[in-house]
């Protein structure tokens, strides 16, 4: 359970339209056949694994779109965006099915819980709202998140940044404030749910990863190795292993039980802004600032497809 969010979306909102096209977002299906992609374009595009080829493009929102989330059965499509707005997509027509207003600024993420039964957001309006995605009623949190919310794999728990460079986690049903965790110096962008729930991997702008024992709270380890700053971690199926994305370009693999680095996969062109591993742990996605979205193989670091981006078109 994880959220990745566009970190370097402020940093080159200036510069040229060359990177108009920047892969903001990316996560698999839950079958792992399907890859969803939010993008800079104010897009959602849908793309086949096996080939590469985008089978379709979500088109509707105002502005840049910095977060995607399947639900849990596949057939929903949840993106976040900066036109503050947040919209629900049928996997399988392309339909919209509805579209979620409450924020007062740029959505920075989305979440399905377990369960499919809510969506969290954050938005940069320093809220997080859980959605019940049977009557689309918001109920909010006391919290301060901008940009990453993370659901752990029973559901029960919240993870969100907060504007102070802390992590707070949140016991879902009650809304209540259960921890608070303590030890970047910057900002957090992405937070990441170990599959059994015990562990919690952090990142942000002081280019550490930090894991976090989440019985006693305590930071288990941190990973220094990047030399910029870290915009999503994700774990691996099994656990095992732990992967993230950089402002310097490259995504590394790293031993979660050891916090050694397994390997460094290089060639994107600029910063590299999300990762997702598929279902079976074998591939792994990333998706960049470059326009493109690479696929690599887990086990020998080798490029296996980019995905290019083409100009934005209806869906069908």
């Amino acid at each position: 359970m994880l959220f990745c969010v566009g970190l370097f979306s402020v940093a080159y909102e200036a510069e040229s339209t060359g990177y108009r096209d920047a892969v903001e977002s990316v996560s698999f299906s839950p079958n792992g056949k399907m890859l969803a992609s939010g993008n800079r374009d104010k897009t959602v595009k849908l793309w086949d694994v096996t080939d590469g080829l985008e089978i379709r493009t979500f088109a509707g929102h105002a502005d840049i779109v910095d977060s995607v989330a399947f639900s849990p059965d596949g057939k929903t499509l949840a993106s976040g965006s900066y036109d503050k707005t947040i919209r629900l997509w049928d996997v399988a027509s392309g339909r919209h099915l509805r579209t979620f207003r409450g924020h007062s600024m740029e959505v920075g993420s989305v979440a399905f819980s377990p369960d499919g039964k809510i969506l969290a957001s954050s938005s940069r309006d320093k809220t997080v709202k859980l959605w019940d995605l049977a009557t689309g009623l918001p109920r909010n949190l006391n919290a301060r998140s901008m940009v990453a919310v993370a659901f752990s794999p029973d559901g029960k728990t919240l993870a969100s940044d907060s504007a102070d460079n802390t992590i707070k986690l949140w016991d879902v049903a009650s809304g209540k404030e259960l921890r608070t965790l303590t030890g970047h110096s910057r900002v957090v962008e992405s937070l990441a749910f170990s599959p059994d729930g015990k562990e919690l991997a952090s990142a942000g702008y002081d280019k550490t990863i930090k894991l976090w024992d989440l019985a006693t709270g305590l930071e288990i380890r941190t990973l220094v190795g990047h030399s910029d700053a870290v915009s999503c971690v994700a774990f691996s199926p099994d656990g095992k292993m732990l992967a993230s994305a950089s402002g310097d370009r490259t995504t590394k693999l790293w031993d979660v039980a050891t916090g050694a680095v397994l390997r460094t996969l290089v060639g994107h062109s600029h910063f590299v802004d999300s990762v997702a591993f598929s279902p079976d742990g074998k591939t792994l996605a990333s998706g960049s600032a470059d326009n493109t979205i690479k696929l690599w193989d887990v086990a020998s670091g080798k490029e296996l497809r980019s995905l290019a981006m083409r100009p934005p078109r209806a869906s069908n």
